[in-house]
């Protein structure tokens, strides 16, 4: 479990990073990798999720 959360801290550093580029400078493709990182991190929380239910009953 500790290895999901670090990879969802991984994950949101790099949307962080492209979607203030985004914001900031209008860079278009930092917009799309920022989209590409939500799907990703969603995908890592509902992963974190079942992890933590799953331990939750042991």
């Amino acid at each position: 479990m500790k290895e999901l959360i670090e990879k969802v801290a991984d994950l949101y550093a790099g949307f962080e990073k492209d979607a203030k580029a985004q914001l900031e400078n209008g860079n278009k493709a930092a917009g799309t990798r920022a989209r590409k990182a939500s799907l990703e991190i969603e995908k890592a929380m509902k992963a974190f999720r079942k992890a933590s239910l799953e331990a939750a009953k042991n």
